[in-house]
């Protein structure tokens, strides 16, 4: 009989992740309020496979993460759930850790912009989530940090994602630290893109994926590629790189009908291609 982290019986039980259409936007709610929205296997799970869903769909041009309730976009891993795992051997919670890494992976490979709207705090492998988004809209009054190091354990997978939104001062202040910062200072720091009024988080965040969905999904999707490349690669290599985007991008239907649109003064049409 399943125990009660046993991945398939949580999913059965409720519905852990709220996937829903508007428009071209595909939103996606973690919804385990009750336990602060935090990562178990099965979420880690439902998670990477709408993602990947939302990516293979071709009328979707922008991805939202959220969270229900406004106590907790997301505390990271479920220690409970660690725990069980715990009890099943050491490969199995190492593989069970590394499910995480695997969807920061799988995020950083994604074909269209991920914006996350936090309503709550964001700690540990939640604010890693966050800073693998492309774009993470909070309310001012919310936190977010890495307190995991306070109880014996380092962020590590978190780290990677930190690093790419943050210098190393701030990076080894968050984590050796644990201290929590408000969004104000997340902003500062480069945690998120923006803070905003919490009776105004929803309407800037729909003005945001309303922006992204106007722009060309060609475009979208290689200068996100683009960014990996320029990330990873040496600075003149990256250039050369990059050059062969920029022929790639040239190349697309959607940059013709753009140059178009331009000269012709209206507002294009974008096709995808």
């Amino acid at each position: 009989m399943p125990n009660a982290s046993d991945p398939t019986r949580e999913a059965a039980a409720e519905s852990i992740l709220l996937e829903e259409s508007r428009g071209a936007v595909r939103a996606l709610t973690l919804n385990r309020p009750s336990q602060r929205n935090s990562l178990s296997p099965a979420l880690i799970a439902e998670l990477r496979a709408a993602l990947q869903r939302a990516d293979a769909d071709a009328s979707v041009r922008a991805i939202l993460l959220a969270a229900s309730g406004e106590k907790a976009f997301c505390a990271g891993a479920d220690l409970g759930s660690a725990a069980s795992a715990g009890e099943a051997g050491l490969l199995a919670a190492h593989e069970g850790r590394r499910a995480y890494a695997m969807l920061l992976a799988e995020i950083d490979k994604l074909g269209k912009p991920l914006v996350a709207q936090l309503a709550g705090t964001a700690l540990a492998g939640g604010l890693g989530l966050v800073c693998a988004c492309d774009f993470a809209l909070a309310a001012d009054d919310v936190k977010l940090g890495t307190p995991e190091v306070d109880v014996g354990i380092f962020p590590y997978m978190a780290l990677a994602p930190i690093l790419r939104c943050v210098g190393r001062r701030a990076a080894f202040d968050l984590t050796f630290t644990g201290r929590k910062v408000d969004a104000r200072e997340a902003q500062a720091l480069g945690l998120i893109t923006r803070a905003v009024p919490r009776a105004e988080l929803v309407a800037e965040t729909d003005q945001l994926l309303a922006q992204l969905c106007s722009k060309s999904p060609v475009a979208l999707r290689l200068g996100r590629r683009a960014f990996r490349i320029a990330d990873s690669m040496s600075y003149d290599t990256a250039l050369e790189s990059l050059a062969s985007q920029l022929s790639l991008n040239a190349l697309a239907e959607d940059a013709m009908e753009g140059i178009g649109a331009f000269l012709e003064k209206r507002s294009p049409s974008f096709s995808g291609r």
